[in-house]
């Protein structure tokens, strides 16, 4: 299993490979860890001389890429996050896709690689519509809008224009909130799947039910700040667990038949995705499960006090 101070070597070993003509600026924001990542990072100012790590004290992602973008000199910010290997051409393409198009946000496709055998499963789960959704970001081939993608590039002014990434609630979502607000303005966001990276996943069951959950509580912070969703998708793994919980009830009150034939229907469908692969489909099933218990459990929330406590 690799540990955060090993997934630093690796996303700056594939963006000093891309250093061309030195004029590449690395902004890491550290939240005071403790395993060695910042020592391994500045150990990395050889091949990147233009490198440098910044404090990130609330340890909150959003605050970070703030900070970085707010001691970035370039016209162009780029997001890379550390869970992540990256083609060697990867910000060449960024920067192109961004002047080249009308877009105001480039991003790639997330195309996960796995370790270990868990790890394995969660990335092939994450390559099956039906077990992570239709999501264009995790599946387009093609050049294409979306209304997110993964990491991304865009203009130092636009980012400035919208006050940057903002903290939800759930320390969540800020990229999807960023993106949102920006097609609100009418801006197009443009999906390259030439932009091309590597994104390593939880590598445990435990690990895989939180990040999910957050994403759940993530949506439901995003539905009551903006006022609605980005796209309807999240209500499908919400209609999962709804639909689970009322069976429940009925075991106890009635009958046993209805949640015997919603867990036979849905656990069928991740086999049929999972090609009958049992790691991959409890995968499958934590991510539906952790999600739709976290959108619920945002969701029953009072929205002004969600509202509130967005900075």
């Amino acid at each position: 299993m690799l540990d955060e101070a090993a997934f630093i070597d690796i996303c700056l070993q594939s963006l000093a490979d891309q250093d061309y003509e030195g004029v590449m600026e690395v902004l890491i924001a550290d939240g005071g860890s403790k395993d060695g990542t910042v020592e391994r990072a500045e150990a990395w100012t050889h091949a990147l001389p233009h490198l440098r790590v910044i404090d990130n004290p609330k340890r909150v992602q959003s605050h970070g890429l703030n900070l970085a973008a707010g001691e970035a000199t370039g016209e162009i910010l780029i997001r890379a996050d550390a869970h992540t290997e990256y083609a060697t051409d990867y910000v060449l393409r960024s920067v192109d896709a961004l002047l080249e198009s009308d877009a105001t946000a480039v991003g790639g496709v997330q195309v996960a690689s796995g370790h270990g055998s868990f790890g394995k499963a969660v990335a092939e789960a994450m390559g099956t519509p039906l077990a992570i959704g239709p999501a264009r970001f995790r599946h387009a081939s093609y050049a294409t809008e979306a209304d997110t993608v993964y990491l991304g590039a865009l203009r130092r002014s636009d980012w400035e224009r919208l006050g940057g990434w903002r903290t939800l609630p759930s320390r969540v979502a800020e990229d999807a909130d960023l993106y949102f607000r920006l097609r609100l303005e009418g801006a197009r966001i443009l999906l390259e799947p030439r932009i091309r990276s590597t994104y390593s996943p939880r590598e445990s069951v435990t690990g895989l039910w939180r990040q999910f959950f957050r994403y759940g509580m993530g949506k439901a912070d995003m539905l009551y700040v903006n006022g609605r969703w980005p796209s309807w998708r999240p209500a499908a793994p919400l209609g999962l667990v709804v639909g689970l919980l009322i069976a429940v009830v009925l075991a106890v009150t009635w009958s046993w038949w209805p949640l015997v034939t919603l867990i036979v229907l849905w656990v069928g469908a991740l086999a049929v995705a999972a090609r009958g692969r049992p790691l991959v489909i409890v995968a499958a099933a934590v991510m539906h499960l952790a999600y739709g218990l976290g959108l619920l459990r945002g969701l029953v929330r009072w929205p002004p006090s969600v509202r509130g406590r967005v900075s």
